[in-house]
């Protein structure tokens, strides 16, 4: 049998600390959960905990970021089924809110990492993993559009997504408002598409002292 590395082992434990996190955060809320508690559902020492993370919020941090990349990947692969871009926009879009639904999603990335993260914070690690998916898809459906139009829109259409998926998170009923919420997203996508196409009808806008 193959002794593992030191930086196996690290790792592992890492790995066991962020699954342990994440299900006790996700069910119970962090400020309800221990240090404790994480190690002892990790089965580690409490010091190990430190050692690896230094403190519960980075260990929070750990979890959303997991969170991310899980979410960015499930977008990316529904997305990949769709041939027309706008399509795979309007699939993401319904994925991302169905993922919603989920209460350890919503618990974590909606309810307590803006709380405890800020805003800014959230929204830089979102840039790197489900924005950044979002991005690229507008910039697929663009059709060459300036990248500063298709970040700024970007920005706004995650900005609906996410109030709509905050307001899954404080819904009595969310899987009943979902369809609405989405039917709403997918208004605005629609009208995205119908100016982007109005626009390639009518070409370049012509300079200012065009007088042709």
């Amino acid at each position: 049998m193959t002794r593992r590395t030191q930086t196996e082992r690290s790792d592992a434990t890492m790995t066991r600390l962020v699954s342990a996190a994440h299900d006790l955060f996700g069910a119970n809320g962090y400020a309800t959960t221990s240090i404790d508690e994480i190690s002892a559902a990790a089965g580690v020492t409490k010091g190990a905990v430190y050692h690896h993370y230094g403190s519960k919020i980075e260990l929070f941090r750990a979890v959303f970021v997991r969170e991310q990349r899980k979410i960015a990947a499930r977008l990316e692969q529904v997305a990949s089924r769709e041939s027309d871009p706008w399509d795979a926009l309007h699939r993401g879009m319904r994925t991302f809110l169905e993922h919603c639904l989920d209460p350890a999603f919503r618990q974590i990335v909606l309810l307590d990492a803006p709380a405890l993260m800020g805003w800014e914070a959230v929204r830089e690690l979102e840039h790197g993993h489900t924005l950044r998916v979002l991005l690229a898809g507008l910039r697929l459906a663009g059709g060459g559009e300036p990248d500063a139009i298709v970040a700024a829109r970007a920005q706004l259409v995650f900005a609906l997504i996410c109030e709509g998926g905050m307001l899954l998170a404080r819904s009595a009923n969310p899987a009943a408002d979902l369809p609405m919420l989405a039917a709403d997203i997918d208004a605005y996508l629609r009208t995205l598409r119908s100016r982007q196409l109005a626009a390639a009808a009518e070409g370049p806008p012509r300079a200012l002292n065009d007088h042709r």
